[in-house]
């Protein structure tokens, strides 16, 4: 196995440290899966057991100058690496204004990725600063665990209001009650509210648009066919794993959706032009 990259673009490398602090942000650890064409950070909680799990793929073309991997074998071309995400992000942090960046898989007193950067400096002596992330390689009878999800057979997929506005929402009613209730239809209608024996808070979102998913995923087929477009999808869920998504989230999205499976998932996706992250949580009674 052999991995080895270069980042020298200076917005490539800032771009890479948001997503990896995004993940850290929802994560302790995750896996690292390196293809020849992509890069997967992978949580793989099951969410039938009240597990998040979360799904962030990145286009290495988009990310690095240069880029080498070599898999396992020539018929299994992938690397799986499982690394303490807020490790990864703080060595990125700290190499921000390099000239250039190197990762690579090295074996020191574990197998590590080595981040190393050559700094700016005055003078004619260059200034390298390294990181060693510990890492533990994921032996391959395991792999079956970190494949891409499949997309839930939603009953409403909506866009998402803007993230800010969203995130102060839910920060508000978090100080009121454990649990959230999200609930959209198909007239682009979202509603997030909370009831205790208190108090009922509801927060109205109208006009946000749905998507027009093709395929098997669309609005038109499966489970929102012949849906009453008022009629209201909705889950209860744990509002820390939703605030602790809003809060974390430095992607900076063209484009944020929510998939609601009624009862069930609240499926979040946030697309960006080189980089996606979906994030399932999962309904409580």
């Amino acid at each position: 196995m052999k991995f080895r990259a270069k980042i020298i673009d200076i917005g490539c490398l800032n771009h890479l440290t948001r997503v990896v602090t995004t993940i850290s942000k929802l994560t302790k650890t995750c896996v690292l899966r390196l293809t020849a064409d992509n890069l997967f950070f992978v949580l793989s909680g099951k969410v039938a057991n009240g597990g998040v799990s979360m799904w962030c793929e990145l286009s290495q073309v988009n990310f690095f100058d240069e880029y080498q991997m070599e898999g396992v074998s020539s018929e299994a071309n992938e690397i799986c690496l499982e690394v303490t995400a807020e490790n990864l992000s703080r060595a990125l942090k700290t190499v921000q204004n390099s000239k250039v960046v190197k990762v690579k898989l090295t074996k020191k007193h574990c197998p590590c990725l080595t981040v190393a950067a050559e700094l700016p400096t005055l003078s004619s002596v260059s200034r390298v600063v390294t990181h060693d992330v510990p890492v533990d390689v994921i032996p391959r009878r395991l792999w079956h665990e970190f494949k891409e999800p499949s997309m839930p057979d939603f009953d409403v997929s909506i866009y998402l209001p803007p993230l800010k506005t969203m995130k102060n929402v839910v920060d508000r009613m978090k100080n009121l009650s454990n649990f959230l209730v999200i609930e959209a239809n198909l007239n682009g209608e979202m509603n997030l509210k909370i009831e205790t024996d208190l108090v009922s808070v509801t927060t109205h979102f109208r006009d946000l648009g749905n998507p027009p998913w093709g395929g098997e995923g669309s609005q038109d087929g499966g489970r929102s066919q012949g849906r009453d477009p008022d009629s209201m999808a909705h889950a209860r869920v744990d509002i820390r794993k939703l605030q602790q998504f809003l809060t974390g989230q430095q992607v900076n999205p063209s484009k944020a959706m929510c998939n609601i499976v009624h009862k069930r998932i609240v499926h979040l996706i946030l697309l960006h032009e080189d980089a996606s992250l979906q994030y399932f949580i999962p309904a409580v009674a």
